[in-house]
């Protein structure tokens, strides 16, 4: 179906994004987003999951992160615009391809302030004036009307910081990041010193109670993928930093090794430092899974007042500056959405100061809206960590379309044994969808519906001047891989049925080849490189060239 795709007109009614990062600002960019509210709670949910074999999850959650890291990191150097991953698929696929991924991409990024809120508000319950925010329902603490309330006006202050210029915001994302690195290492520090009993690991119902399914399930759904989300936010503001092509992959790669080398600490001192009042009989149902600020509580019961102090404090900063990275990811992939025509062009209207707002007011509101079907900080978790990595998902497809493609093309950082760990990175996006579970899964279908009705309705109003074409061919593995990894997923042991198709190992299995089927199907039917270059040349270069 070919149409007409009109060119980004010229300059005229806005100044354009500007391009004011270094590359201290980019990495914490990415590192503020990955120490946000996933380190308060990460070690407790991931415990009570899988026991002390929980460092096993993060070891696998953090080598699965960092394989998709890597493939970001030669796509974000080679072209470097705002809203980055939202935008490659495109470039490889055509319009309907590039409309799904950078909603999955967009559905991520604003939905993950609310949730930092949430994790303020939680850890807030040690205070009595904030006893009245949250109540205990199934055994979860959700909000009360007083706290949506308290939480529509803290995202209300996250959003405004955002209005501010992006130099102005990435020193103040900075600065919020030295604290937030700083207090974990601290943490990690004190607990190692002060309490470190090596018979909790082998306490309760033992260092693996729930076998290999608990261990995998908790990669997923305990908040370790979650915890170590936000390498990409370097690629999301490619489009404003001043020497992206050396910088972004530095600040990807850099960001997710320091992140996982804090939370495998973490973890190891949180359950080293619980004391025997704090486990039970059995690790899912011990007494710390009731904590609502488990680093906190803990350093009490230890004695380490000082600490909890601190800690009741980070508990404010950490959080905030993940929400207030992710408020301003969220804008620049709408921006990135917009120049690409799948949302009206009121999203690339930016202020004086060069912010995007349309964007900003569109992630206020849709964060405000999730405080009232998902209150709890946990019920969000497992949605924002499959829509996150269906998100990753589209960039190792790009890579290998880009890689056979234009061979030629400039590439600052060039992944080595690129052909096979671009189908790795692949496969290990899917299982992590897998391991997610059919629970969260499917309410993740039903945003994916939700979002398509929105791309249609802007393309059928024409609310944008640029009509990208949807090249459907190039898109025909879409349908397919999605319908069919829902499948594969409530057929498996992660599902619903009570005598799963493909039982434990059997889904890994399935889920591998299947993911190989769609890698290789998409690479054949992609679009040709003259198509993807042009387009390419249509975007990338006139960012580039809109320096300020």
């Amino acid at each position: 179906m070919a149409v007409s795709q009109a060119k980004p007109g010229p300059k005229t009614h806005r100044p354009g994004l500007r391009r004011e990062i270094g590359f201290v600002g980019l990495i914490w960019a990415s590192e503020g987003s990955i120490i946000g509210s996933g380190w308060l709670f990460g070690a407790q949910g991931a415990l009570a999951a899988a026991g002390p074999a929980a460092i096993i999850s993060w070891a696998i959650g953090g080598v699965a992160i960092l394989i998709l890291a890597l493939v970001h990191a030669e796509l974000g150097g080679m072209y470097p615009v705002s809203g980055g991953t939202a935008r490659f698929p495109h470039y490889a696929f055509g319009g309907a391809a590039g409309a799904s991924f950078g909603w999955f991409s967009w559905l991520q990024a604003a939905t993950v302030a609310p949730i930092e809120v949430l994790a303020m508000i939680t850890y807030a319950q040690h205070y009595s004036w904030a006893s009245g925010w949250e109540k205990v329902r199934s055994g979860e603490h959700v909000l009360t009307p007083p706290g949506i309330a308290i939480a529509v006006g803290l995202m209300a202050v996250v959003t405004s910081v955002n209005f501010l210029s992006i130099r102005l915001l990435a020193r103040t994302n900075s600065a919020a990041t030295w604290w937030k690195v700083g207090i974990p290492l601290l943490t990690i520090f004190v607990f190692a010193v002060a309490q470190f009993h090596t018979a909790n690991f082998t306490a309760a119902d033992g260092f693996d109670p729930y076998g290999a399914k608990g261990i995998l399930s908790a990669v997923s759904t305990s908040g370790i993928i979650f915890a170590l989300l936000g390498f990409e936010q370097a690629d999301q503001l490619a489009g404003e930093s001043a020497n992206p092509k050396r910088d972004i992959p530095r600040a990807v790669i850099g960001s997710i090794i320091l992140g996982i080398l804090i939370y495998v600490g973490l973890q190891v001192v949180f359950l080293a430092a619980l004391p025997a009042s704090q486990i039970g009989s059995h690790w899912a149902t011990s007494a710390f899974t009731a904590l609502s600020g488990p680093f906190a509580q803990v350093a009490t019961l230890i004695s380490l007042g000082w600490l909890a102090t601190v800690l009741y404090l980070d508990a404010v900063i950490s959080p905030a500056g993940t929400g207030l990275i992710y408020i301003t990811g969220s804008s620049r992939v709408s921006y990135g959405l917009s120049r690409n025509g799948y949302v009206p062009s009121a999203f690339e209207a930016t202020n004086r100061r060069g912010v995007p707002w349309v964007g900003l007011i569109a992630a206020f509101v849709t964060g405000c809206v999730c405080f009232l079907p998902f209150p709890s900080w946990r019920s969000l978790v497992g949605l924002i960590t499959s829509a996150s990595v269906l998100m990753y998902a589209g960039a190792p497809l790009s890579f290998g379309v880009f890689r056979n493609r234009l061979p030629q093309a400039h590439r600052p950082y060039r992944l080595p044994g690129g052909s096979w760990m671009s189908p790795l990175a692949f496969i290990v996006a899917n299982l992590l969808i897998l391991w997610s579970g059919w629970t969260t899964d499917w309410k993740l279908g039903v945003a994916i519906l939700l979002g398509y009705v929105i791309l249609v309705a802007n393309r059928v109003f024409k609310m944008n001047p640029i009509t990208p074409q949807l090249d459907l061919r190039a898109a025909q593995w879409l349908p397919v891989y999605l319908v069919g990894m829902g499948l594969i997923v409530y057929l498996s042991d992660f599902g619903p049925l009570k005598h799963p198709w493909f039982p434990l190992w059997w889904d890994i299995g399935v889920t591998a080849a299947f993911s190989l089927v769609v890698y290789y199907w998409a690479l054949a039917v992609a679009l040709p490189a003259e198509q993807i270059q042009h387009m390419i040349d249509q975007v990338v270069v006139p960012e580039e060239e809109e320096i300020l």
